[in-house]
């Protein structure tokens, strides 16, 4: 990965993040949201705080892998403060996850995933994007209501999926594309190649799956 493309792809997720506030605040969006199903399971209990309730009442298991540990431990992109706001907005305070941001509100997707009641969003990490090939990137960036909502939608399954629950296939936002999780206890990967680093983090409406790759079509 050279030095010109981390930089590139930086630049453009810190240019696509303005428009954030404004999309949050109640954008119109282009696609149906579907409805979601079942509901997370333990207390959460994370090394960076004691155990809680979820927003929903639910009890949650504690985040797991070794990218939690960049995630920060106080403010709203905490693992505490990210329970607090529905997924987009939360993933909007985490450092970890700003190019992805940046693509859900250039897709308009950020009211989809914000209204849903329970999914599960496999959440790319700033340097799994910077990973991608750059001619990709632009390539969807510069088609959001085709390619870049593709991709997009192939990383939110329309339930909250524990890690007990997680291995398996699963069916996604985006008909075409389903995701095949393998492996259990902390160790998971998603479509044969990407890692969960940092997984089982609750937002309000979501749990979510930080991974190491995008998770780009087939063809």
């Amino acid at each position: 990965m050279s030095h010109t493309h981390r930089v590139r792809t930086a630049a453009l997720g810190a240019a696509l993040l303005l428009p954030l506030a404004v999309a949050a605040c109640g954008s119109t969006n282009q696609m149906a949201a579907p409805e979601a199903s079942s509901e997370a399971s333990s207390p959460m209990s994370t090394p960076m705080s004691s155990a809680s309730a979820s927003p929903s009442g639910t009890a949650t298991g504690s985040p797991f892998g070794a990218a939690c540990a960049d995630v920060p431990t106080e403010g709203e992109g905490s693992v505490d403060g990210m329970a607090d706001d529905p997924v987009a907005t939360a993933a909007s305070n985490n450092p970890l996850l700003t190019t992805l941001v940046a693509a859900v509100t250039e897709a308009d997707l950020v009211d989809t995933l914000n209204s849903q009641e329970a999914i599960t969003v496999f959440a790319p990490t700033d340097d799994a994007f910077a990973d991608v090939d750059e001619k990709t990137l632009e390539a969807a960036m510069a088609d959001p209501d085709g390619l870049l909502t593709d991709v997009l939608t192939a990383h939110v399954v329309a339930e909250r999926l524990s890690p007990e629950d997680l291995a398996g296939e699963h069916e996604t936002l985006n008909p075409e594309q389903p995701v095949t999780v393998e492996g259990s206890g902390e160790q998971f990967t998603v479509n044969g190649e990407a890692m969960v680093v940092c997984g089982n983090v609750q937002t309000a409406n979501a749990t979510v799956y930080l991974l190491d790759q995008v998770l780009l079509p087939a063809s």
